[in-house]
């Protein structure tokens, strides 16, 4: 069953590129649904890679996104400390780390 799938200009036409590039290479015609499903077969074992690379496109975060960010805190009057966000996050007080560390 074939599902269409949109994509830009610029992402069209390097697939058309790419599929120029193995029929000139092996002189064998392949379709650009033949390439897609090829690269996504090809990756499928790197997942992970994939998934950091969206990863790595957030951060940092642009200045508008630091922006908007920052238009979203306000002061609650409440001052946290680690221990608070401690308790929060795992639903008990933090203990205090071993003598000599800071």
């Amino acid at each position: 069953m074939a599902t269409a799938v949109r994509v830009d200009e610029d992402a069209k036409s390097r697939l058309g590129e790419l599929q120029a590039e193995i029929r000139l290479r092996t002189g064998k015609r392949v379709t650009q649904q033949e390439l897609l499903t090829r690269i996504i077969d090809e990756t499928s074992e790197s997942y992970d890679e994939i998934v950091d690379a969206f990863r790595q496109s957030t951060v940092p975060l642009s200045d508008e996104e630091q922006a908007a960010m920052q238009r979203g805190q306000f002061s609650s009057g409440v001052e946290t400390d680690e221990s608070d966000i401690d308790d929060v996050l795992y639903g008990e007080p933090a203990s205090p780390p071993p003598s000599g560390i800071q």
